[in-house]
Parts: C-alpha cells; structure tokens; sequence
C-alpha cells in the first residue's frame, strides 16, 4: 500500500446510478459523484455468477477511471446466485414474478462485487461479498402485488430487501449490505487498510 498513511478521503466518484449505493456512501460522510458506466450488463450462463458480479463491476470501473486519474473511483456489482444460475434485474413484470416464483420457499445466495480505485494505490483493488438468504413460501397474490409496486424492475432477482420485499425475506446468513448493493463493512476496512481517513461523524 502507498505512503502517506491516513490520508483523508472526502468524495469518490460512483460508476453506478444506484440509489442504494449512493445512499450508502453518502451514509460515511462522503461527498458523491455519480458517473454511470454506460456499461451494458450482458448474461452469460457459461460463467459463474460470482465471476460475472467481478466482470461487471471490473468493466464499469474500467470504463470510468480514467476520466478520473487523480480521484476515488468505485463501481459494483450485484448477482443473486440460485443453484449456480445468475438472477439479474427482469427485463418486465412477467419475468420479475417468474423470478421471484423461483426464489419462493428457496435459499439462495447473492454476490456483491465491487471494484474501488484510491489515488496512489495500485489497483483497482477488487473485492466480492457473499450473503445467504432464504425466502418465505410466497403465493401468487404476493408475488403479484410486489410486481405491481414496480419496485423489482431494476433489482437483481426482482427484489430489494430494503424495501417491500423485507416481508419476503425469512432469514439471511451474512451480511445485510451485500444483499442491498454495497458491502459497506468490508469497503470501510478496506479504505482505511489503504491508508485513507474517512470523514468524521458529525
């Protein structure tokens, strides 16, 4: 790792348009730059779906960073894993209630990548997160009305579990953030075992 130690670290430049992650960073006192990749996340049933979470967020780091040499840069991805099979986000309702059909009285597992570029730090370090979780028997009519909210369209496997489909999530074995987007823990360790400050609670 690079020299000075504890630098301070005050903004970073988010490759994502992801409310939950922009939520999150913000939550550290960060000041965020929000620079979608334009990164198009193709499927691809040959890979892993932890490896595709790494490439994804590999590509979009990739696609941004060098616009911004001298600032932080963080691009992630997330995939929910059920049985070695990648869920992404549905592409219309029918295929979110499909999906959500598949996860009904399941476990399952979900991958968060991320990728982080630090100014002097070589890099980008790559990290990836796994959480276990498994889903209450859900029948059609709550399948439906979660659908209806709109809010799975843009989720990995067609939920969120910060939101409405809480009441869908029996258990997890992990760690809760990872299932939401970002493993938050494991990137503040990682910042400050970089040799960067982040900024202080207010």
């Amino acid at each position: 790792m690079s020299e000075p130690r504890n630098r301070a670290l005050h903004e970073i430049v988010l490759a994502s348009s992801s409310p939950r992650r922009l939520e999150l960073l913000r939550s550290l006192g960060l000041t965020v730059e929000v620079v979608p990749s334009g990164y198009d996340e193709p499927d691809d049933d040959a890979v892993a779906p932890e490896e595709l979470a790494r490439r994804h967020a590999r590509a979009k780091i990739e696609a941004v960073r060098g616009r911004y040499p001298e600032r932080a840069v963080l691009a992630a991805d997330t995939v929910v894993d059920l049985d070695g099979r990648a869920l992404g986000k549905p592409r219309d309702a029918a295929d979110a209630a499909r999906m959500l059909r598949s996860l009904s009285g399941r476990r399952h597992r979900v991958h968060t990548a991320y990728a982080l570029a630090l100014p002097g730090v070589e890099g980008p370090i790559e990290r990836l997160s796994t959480t276990r979780v498994h889903f209450h028997a859900l029948d059609d009519a709550e399948i439906a009305a979660y659908v209806a909210s709109g809010e799975p369209m843009d989720k990995a496997g067609a939920y969120g579990i910060q939101g409405r489909a809480a009441a869908l999530v029996a258990s997890i074995d992990g760690d809760y953030f990872t299932v939401m987007g970002f493993p938050l823990g494991d990137f503040i360790r990682i910042v400050r075992r970089s040799g960067f400050a982040l900024p202080e609670s207010k």
